[in-house]
């Protein structure tokens, strides 16, 4: 009966819609002409030409009635924004982090950061960083290096916390360059280039205080920091009866600081922000916020958009919301799963990953399966997602060579408040027919013209 009851409770949909967009779906010939046009690169098609739009859930979610509102109120002062004092206090109230810098939005942010933070070959480790996070720290002169635990490098373990750093793996990190090299230790929550999965409390508690008593510091990328409480809260032993708002505060109290796109769990279509414990810290990234940003007090954002990302902060942490957030996600990777098409699992909170290598087991790993999956589903149905895997990770910043990555994955990025059930039946159904027509295909993709440095961005194929 309670299983039941929690099945119930994911099917309630927390909001109703209000104003609407219409989107239309191209007739076959003219998908096929419009990806050929974007060179078999998803980012490159025009939004109008995409019925459903699962490429990022980054700046694409619905703002609500209390955010709208909210807007109206925006102080659009260059400097001393009430906006801006508004946004920050709300913060602290969350998190407890107490000095807050906005910047435009999360790579601004990291920019920022790094800018200050990273000399000249510092080491930075984590948990699978994400591709701007990762370019930002190579660009100022660091390298990432991943200490994701082995169960998030396979696709089909069922382990709660796929998102962990391992200790062990961390441990010979500072081992091999020494504790004076590193950076700061930087926990992705969720970790989303591992396919969305959670990070534990127990080992957010356990790596801070590892780097800590080494006197290094520990940074969250809290893109989706709500989700990962929600995801706590479900699975750990000791915190069912915490609420999220309890559970994000501890998250926050293991750390010196964090960076955020705003434009995830803030559900703001624009902002980002860089939060600490440091005041010395502090005043050293103003300089740089100034000049890449904008003033410290609105850092390339507006009042309105300030005081959307204020409500959208306490918007995120309603638990009937993460309920519904984290529900259509699992109900996506369920149904998907169920028409033979092979998922990462457990299903993270932002996005349901399709193995690109398990769908289709023929073509070559050098030939980008998980890329050829993103562009059938776009010919198949004018579905968009974006590939996480070979294509994004580039190629090594030593030897010039491709990466192979232990991870090729298809991201299904769920804006949050836009989609209702029976679009992502209608994605199942792509997925599915492309799955059966194509399961025994052989050759997949290569380059017509590889982009310089973050290349899945502009980078365009051709099929072999």
């Amino acid at each position: 009966m309670e299983s039941k009851d929690r099945d119930l409770e994911r099917r309630v949909v927390p909001f109703r819609a209000k104003v609407v967009e219409p989107i239309r779906l191209l007739p076959r010939v003219e998908r096929q002409e419009a990806m050929v046009a974007a060179g078999l690169n998803m980012f490159n098609l025009k939004a109008e030409d995409v019925y459903i739009d699962l490429l990022t859930d980054s700046g694409t979610g619905a703002m609500s009635t209390r955010q709208m509102s909210a807007m109206m109120s925006g102080d659009e002062s260059y400097a001393g924004s009430r906006s801006y004092r508004h946004m920050a206090e709300t913060f602290q109230e969350l998190t407890g982090l107490p000095y807050l810098i906005p910047s435009h939005q999360g790579r601004g942010a990291e920019r920022v950061l790094n800018s200050v933070l990273i000399t000249r070959d510092a080491v930075v480790p984590g948990n699978s960083h994400f591709d701007t996070t990762k370019a930002h720290i190579e660009v100022a002169g660091g390298r990432c290096v991943d200490c994701t635990i082995d169960a998030g490098m396979d696709t089909q373990a069922e382990h709660p916390f796929k998102g962990n750093v391992d200790l062990a793996k961390l441990e010979e990190c500072f081992e091999c360059y020494g504790a004076k090299q590193m950076a700061y230790v930087l926990i992705t929550v969720t970790c989303n280039s591992g396919g969305g999965q959670p990070v534990s409390m127990e080992n957010i508690r356990t790596v801070s205080q590892f780097a800590k008593d080494r006197g290094v510091t520990v940074f969250f990328d809290a893109a989706r920091f709500a989700e990962n409480a929600y995801f706590i809260k479900q699975r750990e032993e000791g915190y069912a009866d915490k609420s999220v708002r309890e559970i994000v505060w501890e998250m926050f109290s293991h750390v010196d600081g964090c960076t955020m796109s705003s434009k995830k769990d803030a559900i703001v279509p624009m902002g980002g922000l860089i939060a600490m414990r440091d005041e010395g810290l502090y005043e050293a990234l103003k300089t740089p916020t100034i000049l890449y940003e904008g003033f410290y007090t609105y850092g390339g954002m507006s009042g309105m958009v300030m005081e959307a990302l204020a409500q959208g902060l306490r918007d995120v942490v309603e638990e009937d919301y993460l309920c519904h957030r984290i529900g259509q996600a699992a109900l996506l990777g369920q149904w998907l799963e169920e028409a033979d098409v092979p998922v990462v699992k457990p299903v993270g909170g932002h996005a349901v990953f399709i193995d690109g290598r398990m769908f289709y087991p023929e073509v070559p790993e050098d030939e980008f399966p998980a890329q050829l999956v993103c562009v059938e589903l776009y010919r198949e149905g004018g579905v968009r997602p974006v590939e996480v895997g070979a294509n994004l990770i580039g190629r090594d910043p030593d030897t010039g060579e491709n990466i192979r990555p232990t991870l090729d994955l298809c991201r299904l990025a769920i804006p949050r408040r836009v989609y209702a059930g029976e679009h992502f039946e209608y994605v199942v159904d792509v997925a599915r027919a492309v799955r059966q027509e194509q399961k025994a295909r052989r050759r997949g993709l290569t380059f017509a013209k590889e982009a310089d440095g973050i290349r899945h961005f502009s980078s365009t194929f051709r099929f072999l």
